[in-house]
């Protein structure tokens, strides 16, 4: 090959050593890079990225571009479409839950707006491209259906159980079973089977992310989760007062005892900006949960203000509505955004088993 000449085994070895987001691995090993065209001192090709990874995907395309330009400085042109890898989750443990990454959303005490976080979190997954699963794990206080405006019964078709669909978004929660008003009275075991099945018997269908809202405090269905399945691991909600830091010191500490690695903590209720004068207000103090996680070597995934809306919003069912609000999006976007990068860096240190996609 003459001196600056580019030929499509050239772009491969520019890109051989780039790592796919989900996998860990080389892009090439996949089969990612396809359709590499060039012609009068222009490049193009295209890149294939699994759903799992598309919050990172505007940033993947463009470190690409970046890497071929450098590697290239005599090309005039470097564009990388985007495509879609095809690439199924594998099933988890005995449970045979075809999920990619199964995520609790926990908080050492209630009341800090962790099922809030959670529903917020899928929805946010959801938008960016993911394909999002919900599962609400408080069998005593269920919430998940009142913040999402649903109504509906799930029911049982043959063995399994169907889960509502919400925009798009498979949703399971003891209060899609019983009553509003009926109180669920069981003991220990019984809780646990319930989780067991709705893990278990749900027909989720294929997920790359499972999001479960885990009832506060620091009992055992952590421990349960734990032996039902490979969790990818927790998130800590708490809003910035000592108290609320002690519990989640205490959620923390939970985790890490079940072996379910914490993947970060969210701040919630951080600050409140006044919409008649701009004034901000620390009510319940703020950034007391980023020193908490940096003390104990914990991600700081972010902050969500108090907001009049949020609350409006999930009382009215419409909990999505948050990320059209311009004071709380781009916080949540901000969370999303740096949990699926914190797994995507984590992949590339470790890379996990995965299945070769199905090409066709």
């Amino acid at each position: 090959m003459a001196e600056g000449q580019i030929d499509v085994a050239a772009v491969e070895a520019a890109v051989a050593d780039f790592k796919d987001p989900e996998s860990g691995r080389g892009i090439l090993k996949f089969e990612q890079i396809k359709d590499i065209q060039i012609a009068d001192s222009q490049l193009s090709l295209t890149l294939a990225l699994t759903t799992w990874s598309a919050p990172l995907w505007k940033e993947t395309q463009d470190a690409v571009e970046e890497k071929l330009r450098v590697a290239f400085p005599q090309l005039t042109s470097v564009s990388v479409k985007l495509a879609v890898q095809e690439r199924p989750p594998q099933k988890m443990g005995e449970i045979g839950l075809t999920a990619k990454s199964v995520i609790a959303i926990g908080s050492g005490k209630g009341g800090v707006g962790k099922s809030t976080i959670a529903a917020c979190l899928a929805f946010a997954l959801k938008r960016a491209g993911c394909q999002v699963g919900l599962l609400d794990s408080d069998v005593y206080g269920p919430s998940i259906p009142h913040l999402l405006g649903v109504r509906d019964r799930a029911v049982v078709e043959g063995e399994r159980l169907l889960p509502i669909v919400k925009d798009g978004m498979p949703v399971m929660s003891m209060g899609l079973l019983v009553p509003e008003d009926e109180a669920v009275i069981w003991r220990g075991p019984m809780l646990h089977g319930a989780l067991t099945q709705f893990l278990r018997d749900t027909a989720w269908g294929d997920l790359d992310y499972l999001i479960i809202d885990m009832p506060p405090g620091t009992g055992d269905l952590a421990l349960t989760l734990s032996q039902l399945l490979p969790l990818t691991g927790a998130i800590v909600v708490c809003t910035p007062q000592d108290v609320a830091l002690l519990d989640a010191v205490k959620a923390i500490a939970m985790f890490r005892k079940v072996n379910i690695p914490v993947l970060g903590v969210v701040e919630n209720m951080s600050g409140f900006v006044c919409t008649d004068c701009g004034k901000h207000h620390d009510i319940f103090g703020s950034g007391g949960a980023r020193r908490r996680a940096e003390e104990l070597n914990v991600p700081f995934l972010g902050d969500l203000p108090i907001n009049l809306q949020v609350r409006e919003h999930g009382d009215e069912g419409k909990t999505e509505a948050n990320l059209d609000d311009p004071s709380v999006a781009s916080g949540l976007e901000s969370i999303c955004h740096k949990l699926v990068k914190n797994l995507a860096v984590s992949s590339a240190q470790s890379p996990p088993k995965v299945q070769l996609p199905v090409l066709g």
